[in-house]
Parts: structure tokens; sequence; C-alpha cells
């Protein structure tokens, strides 16, 4: 794991992000996506210096466009932005949960959910 994805792992880990359980290193088809969060199907990718070439932008494009059209959102951040900017990162991560959560009223919200949020 890269510095950034240990930072953000222990912002997601013990389900601390809005009381949601994330997987680490998850396997969905036939990719692997850093962090992903099965009951709302989220998954988040930390892109550090290997993503910034040509060849793996077009990669990571392929990969996603094929995960979202089995309807998972997909959330990307550079190393960078996770190390120097994890409090906007975390935000872009709440909102982009409490905006799915809005939008599927049938998931089961965890215990200690504050459902004010989705007022």
């Amino acid at each position: 794991m890269t510095l950034g994805e240990v930072l953000l792992w222990n912002e997601l880990k013990e389900d601390k992000m809005l009381g949601l359980d994330f997987d680490r290193q998850r396997c969905l088809d036939e990719y692997i996506v850093d962090f992903y969060c099965n009951d709302i199907m989220l998954a988040i990718e930390i892109d550090g210096m290997s993503h910034n070439h040509k060849e793996a932008f077009l990669k990571d494009e392929i990969r996603q466009k094929r995960l979202e059209s089995f309807g998972i959102t997909f959330l990307r951040f550079s190393e960078a932005e996770v190390k120097y900017d994890r409090l906007n990162v975390l935000r872009t991560i709440e909102g982009t949960i409490i905006e799915i959560l809005k939008s599927n009223p049938n998931v089961k919200l965890p215990a200690n959910f504050d459902s004010s949020l989705l007022m």
C-alpha cells in the first residue's frame, strides 16, 4: 500500500466512514479496486505516479467504465490529494455516500447512522 492508501484506509476501516463497511484491495469482475463498500456499491481508487502516463490513464478509464456498467459509483483521487488535502477527500467521500443513500432509499442504513444527514 502507498502512503496515501494507508492514510485513507485509516479513515475507512472499522466502519469509521458513516458506519459503512469498506474493504481494502477488493476484487471486482477482473479488476482490483483500492477500497470498496458493497452496501452502496462505491469504489475508491488512489492514483499514484504510475497513473500519470497516457497508457495507464487509458487502462484506468476502461476499467472504470466497465465497473460503472455494473452500477458501481467510482471515486478517484490522486496520491497527493490524499496526502495533502485529506479533509476535502473525506468530505467528497461523505458527500458521495449521502447522495447514494438519498437516491437509494432501500439501502439498509448502519445502526448508528445519523439519518438527519439525508434531509
